[in-house]
């Protein structure tokens, strides 16, 4: 028999207990969320001792980070990419501007070549969003960090099944802020004005954000962020050329609670952004025209989310979400000085998808189970166009996934997950035809947890990456997926009072290996093209902090990779990112300053290709300091101060990967206060 398990839990304390200790838990305490005070009762949903710029996940065996609010501002990043460019794994192509940029993981995802290979997998509110592997024009990701709360980076496959199939390189998902961040649940208004500047490219950012909640049942956001930049210069002094952009964003956002206890809710959050170029390199990766010649080109980015959602308080074999994403990607293009196919051809992909999830909680003996199991449909649609680099098509799957945590109650954790993704590729204008493939895919990890505070985890998985509508046009790739094993090892261990009585502990260490074989993302025109890579390495992250605010962040990814042709020749893995180590030292002095200096150090790389080329970059170490001011009392309480010096010492280097020289030191301002 199923027996149902408790899912909320609140804590309940005297009022003659809290009266003796709440000052000292406000100083303590740098989170906790607080539901009211009944009767001399108080609730608390969850206390949080979290006293560094980072949480590090040693509850579960995936590779995961999540960027909270906290330090999504106070990084005052100019691009999504630079969100997420101080979690280990990740690597950014030209990370300073939206264009030309591009995330990699573990040595997957962005390239010089193209923006994506598919092995990274991005959500914006769960829509699926990005485009196919156009050429030499970046990500795409064209949105502005400001719309976002939270973004989380998934690395490897272990928890990938419910989001997609493919994801060799990790998920990417960011979610948007909400008008209840600002009116903390109460009936009324708030407005939050954000203005940034930065020294380098004359930056200006601002962000204006409209909450309103009407009843305590229903939300409203309205976003409006304008990011602009002229062209920087790197830490010789010398002009970064096609790194100047404009980039105004939109964004709404709408959530309700009705029935019986708010069982029933629905969302609806809408979001845009538009980037204009003019007489610009159609090469995104590139400083001047080049080979390629100069284009026009206009970006248009359009996410839409309806989200439905039943969680009855009295059954917890039920938590449905419904969800239908649309994602639209418009790239506009004309060249500059003579007509050209290439850098006259448009692209367009529309992504339409549907999520049906549910989540049960139950136990059978002596286990309790977390189940998300659900099936998504969903529909590409690219535009067919002159140009037979980017034939058009549609890509349509029907995937069904199944993933348990299984929590055994002696300190055992095991997630067994499981995906089936049927596809059918069809081809219109210069690449007709019907091709259908299918693929299961799958893994588990594990984690011991001691009453130490130590844990070791594991983890095991496969997964395909499907073809592409890119493919459609190619006999040899248009039925041929890319398979990928991972595997990954490692221990965590987090505790309180460990060398003093009110210190805080955490670290992360994994060790992983990836093998992919069957490839076609990566084709040669000169040599034979790549047929397999393997890749091991070592991601490390940790935080120690101390009651008197002192605290340190460090993360660090090693990380070597081979690649073998199709003739059987062996050399180094082209994308493999440089060994990296990022420490972040800070203070925070009460609830008004927190100051801090982050050293990011990059190895030297040399890389000898399969082919026999070979590449080198130099390492480096770059400083940046921090520093955030928020008065607690007379005519600026409430306002929130921040500083930032990138680059401090104005280091000239090129980030192995990358095509541009860096953006030379930098200073940041920002005010933002909420009304």
């Amino acid at each position: 028999m199923f027996a149902c398990t408790t899912r909320r839990a609140a804590l309940l304390c005297s009022a003659a207990l809290i009266s003796t200790t709440s000052a000292m838990a406000q100083d303590s305490l740098s989170d906790g969320v607080l539901d009211g005070v009944t009767d001399g009762v108080i609730l608390l949903d969850e206390i949080v001792l979290k006293r560094s710029k980072r949480d590090i996940q040693t509850d579960t065996a995936n590779s995961i980070t999540v960027i909270e609010q906290e330090e999504i501002d106070d990084r005052q990043a100019t691009t999504v990419a630079e969100l997420i460019d101080s979690v280990p794994g990740v690597t950014l192509i030209n990370g300073a501007t939206p264009q030309g940029s591009g995330i990699n993981i573990r040595g997957f995802g962005a390239n010089s070549t193209f923006g994506s290979d598919q092995k990274v997998l991005i959500q914006v509110d769960g829509a699926s969003v990005g485009s196919e592997e156009l050429y030499r024009i970046g990500t795409q990701l064209f949105t502005d960090p400001a719309l976002y709360k939270e973004v989380s980076v998934l690395r490897g496959l272990g928890g990938s099944f419910e989001y997609g199939s493919g994801a060799i390189g990790g998920v990417v998902r960011l979610e948007t802020k909400d008008a209840s961040d600002f009116t903390g649940g109460e009936v009324g208004f708030k407005f939050r004005q954000t203005l940034q500047g930065n020294t380098n490219g004359s930056g200006f950012a601002s962000s204006s954000i409209l909450a309103w909640q009407p009843t305590e049942n229903f939300e409203v956001l309205g976003n409006f962020s304008y990011n602009s930049q002229e062209n920087q210069k790197d830490g010789s002094g010398a002009t970064i050329g096609n790194s100047e952009f404009n980039l105004p964003s939109y964004a709404l956002k709408l959530r309700g609670y009705f029935g019986d206890d708010r069982s029933h809710s629905a969302e609806f959050s809408y979001s845009r952004t538009e980037s204009s170029q003019r007489d610009v390199p159609y090469d995104s990766f590139a400083t001047t025209a080049g080979f390629f010649g100069n284009v026009d080109r206009d970006f248009e980015t359009t996410n839409a989310v309806f989200t439905y959602g039943y969680n009855p308080a009295d059954n917890d074999l039920i938590d449905l979400e419904v969800q239908l994403s649309y994602a639209d990607q418009k790239i506009d293009q004309a060249a500059v000085g003579g007509a050209s196919a290439l850098r006259d051809a448009d692209h367009r992909y529309e992504t339409t998808k549907l999520l049906v999830k549910n989540t049960s909680l139950f136990s059978t003996g002596q286990a309790t189970h977390d189940m998300r199991y659900g099936v998504e449909i969903s529909r590409r649609d690219r535009r067919d166009q002159t140009d037979a680099s980017a034939p058009g098509g549609t890509d349509d799957r029907v995937a069904v996934f199944v993933v348990d945590d299984i929590d055994f109650g002696n300190g055992l954790t095991l997630t067994p997950g499981v995906r089936f993704e049927d596809q059918t590729l069809e081809g219109s204008g210069t690449a007709n035809g019907k091709y259908d493939n299918s693929a299961l895919m799958g893994g588990v990890s594990a984690q011991y947890q001691f009453a130490s505070g130590w844990s070791i985890l594991g983890s095991a998985g496969y997964t395909e990456s499907m073809p592409i509508l890119d493919d459609i046009g190619t006999a040899a790739l248009r039925t041929q997926s890319e398979k990928a094993r991972n595997y990954e090892i490692g221990a965590s261990y987090a505790n309180t009072g460990v060398f003093q009585d009110a210190d805080s502990i955490a670290f992360k260490a994994t060790v992983y290996r990836t093998d992919i074989w069957d490839i076609t993302s990566y084709r040669n025109f000169t040599s034979p093209s790549i047929d397999s890579v393997e890749l091991t390495g070592v991601e490390l992250e940790a935080r120690y902090a101390l009651e008197n605010g002192f605290y340190a962040d460090l993360n660090a990814n090693i990380q070597d990779g081979d690649a073998t042709d199709a003739g059987g020749t062996t050399g180094d893995w082209r994308n493999s990112p440089a060994d990296q180590l990022r420490l972040t030292l800070g203070k925070r002095f009460d609830r008004k300053w927190d100051i801090s200096w982050e050293m990011v150090a990059n190895a030297s790389i040399d890389v000898t290709r399969p082919s026999g080329a070979q590449s080198e970059s130099a390492g480096y170490v770059v400083h940046n300091l921090r520093a955030t001011y928020r008065p607690q009392e007379g005519a600026f309480e409430g306002v929130e101060v921040r500083l930032g010096l990138e680059n401090a010492f104005d280091k000239f280097y090129t980030q192995h990967l990358a095509t541009r020289p860096a953006p030379g030191r930098t200073l940041k301002v920002s005010l933002a206060k909420t009304f």
